[in-house]
């Protein structure tokens, strides 16, 4: 916590910064640190958001959602950042049951990334083919508010690359 509270103050002192922005599994993968303790130094920096990355509707859990809950109560906002892999998530079932649970957990489906090209994740690349065509099924299947952009973020590129 005093690593965080030093981080966000020193960013906070940048007069270029005008919202700050955190990437963490925490609320998926360890939802009991996402405490009020937690919850109220992240209150102190607002604006702030939490990118949380849900990538499968199982890992939604009482838990999780609590995590999420505790969040939003304290007036930080929660988007998603779900990269798509083969074998976990590459189905429009699973992506729209994903993101309509993420939607009634009030947690805002961001981005869905194609799996990037790193070193010792291929197995899990979907490719941008097959991508689209999923995204095209989730787009004629879901709400505005549940359906994500569908991006590539490339290494060296300036920002996301929107895919569909």
């Amino acid at each position: 916590p005093e690593l965080l509270e030093r981080t966000l103050t020193e960013l906070r002192r940048l007069p270029s910064v005008e919202v700050l922005r955190i990437g963490t599994r925490a609320p998926v993968v360890l939802p009991m640190r996402v405490d009020g303790a937690l919850v109220r130094l992240l209150t102190r920096f607002r604006p702030l958001w939490v990118n949380t990355q849900f990538n499968h509707p199982n890992e939604i859990t009482p838990e999780s959602m609590a995590a999420c809950d505790a969040l939003i109560r304290g007036g930080i906002p929660v988007s998603n950042q779900t990269v798509l892999l083969k074998g976990v998530n590459d189905s429009v079932d699973t992506l729209e049951k994903l993101f309509n649970g993420l939607q009634r957990i009030l947690v805002r489906p961001y981005y869905l990334f194609e799996c990037d090209s790193v070193r010792g994740a291929a197995h899990f690349r979907v490719g941008v083919r097959r991508g689209r065509a999923l995204f095209r099924e989730l787009r004629a299947r879901l709400g505005g508010l549940a359906l994500p952009q569908y991006v590539l973020d490339e290494p060296g590129a300036a920002g996301k690359m929107p895919l569909a």
